[in-house]
Parts: structure tokens; sequence; C-alpha cells
């Protein structure tokens, strides 16, 4: 396919929609269950004991399950290029606003009443850091998370941010391809460059994700290519590059304990399954079930972690650790399903909403000062030149003519 793609037309044979892919849906689920499990088995916190004693073979396999939020995020760019494709930048803050904060408000302050009431696993935060965490900018104003899954979130946002630049200009094939490409190197270069801005916007460790996620999104939306592939692989590369960081982050310094390879080979899998997602293998997939299952999803990321330690440690005495883990997903998962339907659904709506209003109302304020400042700056004509009076035996002007003169030293109207 040549390079060039007009404007923003779907590839032949493909809707002009955004059609929902139910795998996705599915595939954020399991990221979050892998989250989930990493936390609730690999963690000791709550079970006052190393977590390997509970389960040996358990504890092998959630060991990895940080790669959840990799996997998060390769959906990110997915979804993000796919969602913004053809909406202006008013429209896409409205989705992403609205789409965020809800969910995330109900986590800070059920975390922080869990925490108070309860501060078995840690004491709650001060009430400065808890009104800062309700921004979701506390990193970037150097206060901590009220829980430690809230960093990833830190990073989607400037990943809006950068593809709120392409959203800007309208979203494209060629945009997308050059913002894939310049990210890349930005990336590399914030390697070795001394630049704290550079580092910060670059997110190299998880940009290969995203830059990933869009141009699977492209080969989706149009057809594979070379250039598109070419994207994937180096990003591949730089994924399985980062592996290590990533395993010293989650395990510390039980690192040199634990294998790399099961973490390479998940980065691999998941590259594989987001191709196939590309490819449209599953595009026949209609599982009403998985939507509802995504829906869960989110809520489930912000509310699992320091609210089930706290569970964990309350009834670790009075049940089986299988029986009592089993119970603790179920629960975090009816949670889920009661924010987002009693919360995040309805809070959603009026945040959009409201922000629908707030831009319309911007438009027509700009529109108001813009003519108000053009009537100011426009020039009044010269005046006419005072007519001579006329002799007295010339004829009378028509009062049409009469009436022509008597305005013409008035500024037209507007």
């Amino acid at each position: 396919m040549p390079f060039a793609v007009p404007g923003t037309l779907a590839a032949p044979g493909k809707g002009q929609g955004h059609s929902r892919l139910y795998v996705l849906d599915g595939l954020r689920l399991v990221a979050a269950l892998m989250v989930l499990a990493y936390h609730y088995i690999t963690l000791r916190d709550g079970w006052g004991k190393e977590p390997h004693a509970i389960s040996t073979t358990l504890h092998h396999v959630s060991q990895f399950g940080w790669l959840g939020v990799e996997v998060f995020f390769l959906i990110s760019g997915f979804v993000i290029c796919m969602s913004a494709w053809g909406r202006s930048l008013g429209d896409f803050v409205k989705s992403r606003v609205s789409r965020l904060y809800p969910a995330y408000w109900v986590g800070v302050l059920l975390t922080t009443a869990v925490l108070t009431l309860w501060p078995h696993v840690r004491s709650a935060d001060n009430l400065e850091t808890v009104l800062t965490n309700l921004t979701m900018l506390q990193q970037g104003v150097g206060v901590s998370d009220l829980d430690d899954v809230y960093w990833s979130l830190f990073v989607e946002l400037k990943f809006y941010l950068l593809f709120a630049l392409v959203v800007y200009r309208g979203v494209t094939y060629r945009r997308c391809v050059l913002f894939c490409a310049l990210w890349t190197v930005a990336g590399v270069v914030a390697l070795k460059a001394d630049s704290d801005f550079l580092s910060v916007w670059a997110i190299a460790p998880y940009s290969p994700y995203f830059i990933a996620g869009i141009a699977f999104y492209l080969m989706h939306r149009f057809k594979p290519t070379l250039l598109l592939w070419a994207i994937v692989a180096v990003e591949f590369l730089l994924a399985q590059h980062y592996v290590h960081y990533r395993l010293l982050m989650n395990v510390g310094a039980k690192a040199s304990l634990v294998h790399g390879w099961p973490a390479r080979v998940g980065v691999l899998l998941a590259f594989g399954v987001m191709a196939a997602i590309a490819l449209g293998v599953f595009d026949k997939v209609r599982w009403r079930w998985l939507v509802t299952a995504g829906s869960l999803t989110y809520p489930l990321y912000l509310l699992h972690m320091y609210i089930g330690f706290t569970l964990i440690d309350l009834l670790r005495n009075k049940l089986p650790a299988p029986v009592l883990l089993s119970a603790i997903v179920v629960f975090m998962l009816v949670l889920s399903y009661a924010v987002h339907r009693l919360v995040e659904r309805p809070l959603g709506k009026w945040l959009r909403d409201g922000i629908q209003k707030g831009l319309q109302e911007m438009r027509r304020n700009s529109k108001s000062q813009a003519a108000s400042e053009s009537d100011t700056a426009a020039p009044a004509p010269p005046a006419a030149p005072a007519a001579s009076p006329a002799p007295a035996s010339a004829p009378t002007a028509p009062p049409a003519v009469t009436e022509q003169y008597r305005v013409a030293g008035q500024r037209p109207s507007q």
C-alpha cells in the first residue's frame, strides 16, 4: 500500500465507524487480573508471610503479573488512536476526562476510607496528599501516590497529552506514522541525553507499547504494510530491552533469583495477540459478556490493591488461603461492577455533558470577542466633503438623494 493515505478515510472494506472489538474488552480484564494476581500472590502485604508458602505454583506464575500493565499500554495505543480518529481536540479531551476521573475519584476516596478505618496494612495519607491525588497530577508536583497502581495513570496522561498534538492537527495515517517515528527517536535519545524534560516526556520504558498499539490499529483500519511491521518490530525489540529494567522494578533484590525468560515470552505473547487482533482474526467475536468484563477492568485496577490487602489481613486467620483469595477476587469484581453502574456511568455522562457545554460556551465567547474586536478595530470611512450651497435657481434634489448625502459620513453597520 502506498505510504500516503488520504485524510481520515477508512481502508476499503472496513467501516468508517469505530466498530467495537469485543476481544479487547476481554484482554483488558485479563490484564487487570494479572496485576491483581501479582499483588495478592507475589507481595507479602496482608499475609504476614511470604506468599510463596501459600501456593508455590501460583507464586511462580503471578510474579510476572506486572506485565499486565504493559498489556494495558499496548491496548491503550490501539484504542486511543481508534477513538480519536475523526474527532476534534475538544471531543478527545471530553472523552478522556469522563473516562478516567469518575472511577478514579471513587478509588481515592474508598481506599482512603478503608485505610483510615483499618490501618493494619498501612496508615492513611494526610488530607493534603488525598486532595492532591484527586487531581491525578500528584507525581507532577512531587506528591506520593495514594495507591501504588496510580503511577501508571500518570504515564497514560502523558501519552494522552502527546497524542493530543496529533488530534489537534487531525488524526491521519501519515501523522500517526510520523508521531510513532519521532517518539521512537525521542525515546532512544532520552537514554543518553542529559535532559530531564526529554526523559519525562519520552516515557522510554513504556513508549514501545503505546507506539506498537498505534501501529497495530493502523494495520487494522487500513491493512498491514512493511512500514507498519517495521514499526512494530522496532518497538518489540525495544520492549525486550526494557524487560530486565521492569523486572528489577517489580522483583527488586530477588531479580537475580528470578528467570527473565518468562517475562520475555510474556511480551512476545502480548505482541502476538495484538497482531492477531490487528489482522482481524477476532473481528467476528461478538460475545456480549466481554463488554461487561471490560467495564469491570478500570474500577478493578483502581480498587483492588489496598482494599484487598486489608481484607487479607483481616481474614487470613479465619479462612484457608485459596478460599480467601477466591472470595476476595469475587468481592472485588462485584464491587467494581457496582462502581461502574452506580458511579462511573452516571458521573461520566455528567462530566461529558458539562465539558461539552463548557466548550460550546468557550466557542461562543471567542466568536463574540472576535466580532467585538473587529468592530472596534474597523476604521471609519472619511467624511464626505461639505457640499457647496446650491444656487438659488438650482432645482431641489429628490428626497432619496438628500438622504444619501445626509448619511454619507456615518460608519457602515457591521
